[in-house]
């Protein structure tokens, strides 16, 4: 347990910051997995949509070193990758 103020309010922002990030890990995940639905449906101008809203989102989070540079830029790539298999 914390022993000086300043502990206890490190504690208490600690717990305050992690749900916040995780929020935006979970959001990240879910714009991911949105992608890949779209992509499975074969519809390749919703998964390009879908794609654009979604790096804009992975981005986000990157910047705020949630997850790392090397990580959004894989997620980037594999689904950018994903689309591009799909043909015309």
């Amino acid at each position: 347990m914390a022993n000086t103020a300043q502990a206890r309010k490190r504690a208490r922002q600690s717990v305050k910051n992690n749900a916040h990030n995780s929020a935006l890990r979970s959001m990240m995940r879910t714009a991911v997995k949105a992608v890949r639905k779209a992509v499975a449906s074969g519809d390749k101008k919703v998964a390009l949509e879908t794609l654009n809203k979604s790096m804009s989102i992975i981005d986000r989070v990157a910047d705020k070193k949630i997850v790392h540079k090397n990580k959004a830029a894989r997620d980037k790539s594999r689904l950018a990758a994903a689309i591009k298999s799909m043909g015309a």
